[in-house]
């Protein structure tokens, strides 16, 4: 076995796995937040990431470019739970319109990206350089190191938020007992309005992290990041922020192995994996490793 091409592909699968958890961490976001599984989050972060490259190509650097699509995006991602999913009604009791609309939302970001910056593919700018540095015969690039130490720091900052803020206990009542928190005086649309925000400002730093690793921009490539993004959500499970960050790295190394060593996977495949993977965990474990499985009472 050539262990050093084994481990080469294991930190490459590191790298894309980061990004994977990272576009996850968004749907788990909304997830905690409201109960709803966001099914245009990939389109929200495809929009956020235009916006990214169009402060940048005015001459912005490219960290503040991306520091202001995740402002906007905040500003975004609230305007929308509170303009178009909130009139549609709450998610227990209107689950199935909200996912519609979702989609639509999806579709329609989509078709509105086309409008206003065309078809073309963009060049996006390399966040972190193309340079690399070995240790024995593994080449590390600055991409991998960066896009993975913006995901810890992702992490720690949800942490804090999620168990050391009265906002983040908010968050989590809300999400335990929506009439509970609310006689409790929480502020429930807030609270939800604030999950979407996050959630869009976590998606365009996940976009942005994506197009920087392809150094290209296009409509296509978010869609095919969501796949994997709900492959990580479903494996960690979709009420656990850990869980999307340790599915996401799995999903990442999966598909790099599955690629590299089943000779009918290759690259064109790679996606199909991502597919046989929600639909193992789903059979076996449904609520994903991380997550809690849902007790009703009757």
């Amino acid at each position: 076995m050539d262990y050093a091409l084994f481990f080469q592909r294991l930190v490459d699968g590191l790298g894309q796995g980061a990004i994977y958890a990272s576009l996850a961490l968004a749907l788990v976001l909304i997830y905690r937040a409201t109960g709803l599984i966001n099914f245009a989050q990939g389109e929200m972060a495809l929009f956020a990431t235009y916006v990214t490259w169009m402060f940048w190509d005015q001459g912005w650097p490219v960290v503040a470019a991306i520091a202001a699509s995740m402002v906007l995006s905040f500003v975004g991602g609230a305007a929308i739970e509170r303009l178009i999913i909130r009139p549609v009604g709450e998610v227990r009791s209107h689950a199935l319109p909200i996912v519609i609309v979702t989609i639509g939302l999806l579709l329609a970001l989509n078709e509105l990206a086309g409008w206003i910056w065309g078809s073309e593919g963009r060049t996006f700018p390399r966040i972190f350089g193309t340079g690399a540095f070995t240790v024995g015969d593994v080449a590390v690039t600055y991409q991998t190191v960066g896009v993975l130490c913006v995901l810890a720091v992702e992490v720690f900052l949800l942490f804090l938020l999620f168990q050391r803020t009265k906002l983040g206990l908010a968050m989590r009542a809300v999400t335990s007992n929506a009439e509970s928190s609310r006689l409790v005086g929480i502020r429930f649309g807030r609270v939800l309005m604030f999950g979407w925000g996050l959630a869009a400002a976590v998606g365009a730093l996940a976009g942005s992290l994506y197009s920087s690793q392809l150094a290209t921009l296009d409509r296509a490539i978010m869609l095919q990041l969501l796949v994997y993004a709900f492959a990580s959500a479903t494996l960690g499970g979709f009420d656990s922020p850990l869980g999307a960050v340790v599915g996401g790295l799995v999903v990442g190394v999966v598909t790099v192995m599955a690629g590299g060593y089943v000779s009918w996977v290759g690259d064109d495949l790679k996606l199909a994996a991502a597919f046989v993977l929600i639909l193992v965990v789903l059979l076996v474990r449904p609520q994903g490793l991380f997550g809690r499985p849902q007790v009703e009472r009757v």
